[in-house]
């Protein structure tokens, strides 16, 4: 299967005062169209700037970053928006819903900027929702659900642009175990429906759901293994 991510040599480095912070030292990885992966490490080992530059938030330093076959090291501040609005589907572990907006609402979010019509935007939104089984939670706005159908409806909203890759940073941070489990079981049926995921995330537990676990200390990757 191709490759649809390809990161060659990636360096981010930060100046600190005088010091110079490598939290990224000549990272190689390729990872394939519907692959599921978890990227794990401790505080401080890479892995949240790796996820950054992956979902074109951050610039490398050095080294040649490739997704869906097109090189994004270098492009400007509005082209990597772009990318992102196309190409990323994000989920975060604080959701970053609109707490006034619909769940609806939220999840058609990026497609406002995508410039479709209302009437789409509202039709696809409400298939997202029917993806993360959701549609009888469309019309309440997020302090009206829990925390896992908050995760849920930001779930939907990676979805609802068809997008190349789903990123998921820390995505059960804020959930308890029982709920943490059934996202997890939803990010299964994805990868089986075809999503690419990758996901970041510090517990054994949870990255045991992924197919392969890429490890990173000190900026470099230590292991890389299927799981």
């Amino acid at each position: 299967m191709k490759n649809i991510i390809e990161v060659s040599d990636i360096s981010r480095h930060y100046n600190v005062g005088s010091q110079i912070v490598k939290a990224l030292d000549t990272i190689t990885v390729d990872i394939k169209r519907n692959e599921y992966v978890s990227f794990m490490g401790a505080s401080g080992s890479g892995k949240s700037t790796l996820m950054n530059i992956i979902g074109c938030l951050d610039s490398p330093t050095g080294g040649k970053y490739k997704l869906n076959n097109k090189d994004v090291s270098n492009m400007s501040e509005n082209e990597l928006a772009d990318v992102r609005n196309k190409e990323i589907g994000f989920v975060f572990q604080t959701f970053n819903l609109l707490p006034r907006a619909s769940a609806l609402d939220n999840v058609a979010l990026p497609l406002v900027y995508a410039g479709y019509s209302y009437d789409l935007r509202k039709e696809m939104a409400m298939n997202a929702l029917k993806d993360v089984d959701l549609v009888d939670r469309a019309t309440h706005k997020p302090n009206e659900l829990s925390g896992g159908q908050r995760q849920r409806v930001a779930i939907a909203r990676a979805l609802v642009n068809d997008p190349s890759i789903i990123l998921a940073d820390e995505p059960t941070g804020n959930l308890d175990s029982k709920t943490s489990y059934s996202i997890m079981d939803l990010f299964t049926e994805l990868h089986d429906r075809g999503n690419t995921i990758i996901m970041v995330t510090h517990e054994e537990d949870i990255a045991a759901y992924s197919k392969r676990i890429v490890r990173l200390k000190d900026g470099l990757i230590s292991s890389d293994k299927k799981n």
